[in-house]
């Protein structure tokens, strides 16, 4: 008999009461700005002791739906996750499972079409004035200093995702940027011909979305990650061939 029973997992109390209060925060019982009850009242309503509710309070904090406000009226107070959270966390995922170079290099091939086809058509006068400025750094940057180009072309990517105007994928654009940026810092890479095509891809894909030709800028946007593909594909191989050894896959 004993063969049809399952495992049993009994569930913390930590853990329990974190989920019961994230789950009133996402239903909006507790909104951002809000604080939540008490250490004393929580311990009161659900019979835990101080240190279960602090632990179910670590949770909720780890997952950015709260923070610690000091003071006289100081306590637990709900949040809204952000967007360096998310990254953080989808740079812990990747260099932890080792995610391969290829595979970055395939979600952004992903995102960066539909990004720029969205910001043709959503983008703000605003959105349009801070892509030409990071456009002009970029550009101003591109013969002479790569480490300042590497910077303002993340800069650039990070614009065009907010221009348009999807939280979700410009949370995951985001998120990836620094992965890529950290890819683009392969010796012999980011050269100075590479600068050179970048700047000019750029240049027509914001064309396109100052046109709102929306259609183009995806078909500009999607020419400008395979060139970078193929670009970085080579530089890879070159380093590993320098370096006597396979050609690596990860990530880190």
């Amino acid at each position: 008999m004993l063969d049809r029973l399952d495992r049993i997992k009994v569930l913390k109390s930590s853990d329990v009461l974190a989920g019961k209060l994230q789950e009133q925060i996402l239903s909006g019982a507790f909104p951002p700005g809000s604080s939540l009850p008490t250490e004393r009242e929580l311990v009161s309503a659900t019979g835990l002791s101080r240190g279960s509710i602090r632990e179910g309070l670590r949770i909720l904090e780890t997952q950015g739906l709260v923070h610690t406000r000091a003071g006289r009226y100081g306590g637990a107070v709900v949040s809204q996750p952000s967007d360096a959270l998310l990254a953080s966390h989808i740079s812990v995922f990747a260099r932890g499972r080792s995610i391969s170079l290829r595979s970055l290099v395939e979600v952004r091939q992903a995102l960066a079409p539909m990004i720029a086809y969205l910001a043709a058509q959503n983008r703000t006068a605003e959105d349009l004035a801070e892509l030409k400025r990071v456009s002009a750094a970029l550009e101003a940057a591109a013969p002479s200093n790569l480490n300042i180009f590497l910077e303002e072309n993340a800069n650039w990517h990070t614009a065009l995702a907010a221009a348009s105007h999807n939280e979700l994928l410009f949370a995951l654009a985001a998120s990836i940027f620094p992965l890529m940026m950290e890819a683009s810092r392969i010796e012999n890479f980011a050269s100075e011909e590479l600068r050179g095509v970048a700047v000019r891809a750029h240049r027509r894909i914001l064309q396109a979305i100052e046109d709102r030709d929306a259609e183009t800028a995806r078909r500009r946007a999607e020419r400008d990650v395979q060139a970078y593909a193929a670009y970085l594909e080579a530089a890879v191989a070159r380093s590993a061939a320098r370096d006597g050894v396979g050609v690596p896959d990860a990530a880190d």
